[in-house]
């Protein structure tokens, strides 16, 4: 669906298996396709944090995890 310089064909949408003719669709379409594409964008977006999220998480149990070391645990309650 994109339109790079060295490829001057017209933009084409792929949906269900489907091609459409971009240029050709209605403006009510294109909105809904462009707000498809933002949602799209902020799903990575937010998958991206997630990722980033569970990284610090996991640095911080290790840290945990090396300080309680040092610490003596309580006894099991038996």
């Amino acid at each position: 669906m994109t339109d790079s310089s060295a490829n001057k064909s017209d933009p084409v949408l792929t949906f269900e298996g489907k091609r459409y003719d971009l240029n050709a669709l209605p403006d009510e379409l294109k909105e809904l396709i462009r707000g498809m594409q933002v949602a799209d964008a902020q799903l990575r977006m937010h998958e991206d944090t997630l990722k980033v999220l569970a990284v610090g998480r996991q640095t911080l149990a290790m840290q945990l995890n090396e300080k309680l070391k040092d610490v003596s645990p309580m006894p099991d309650a038996s």
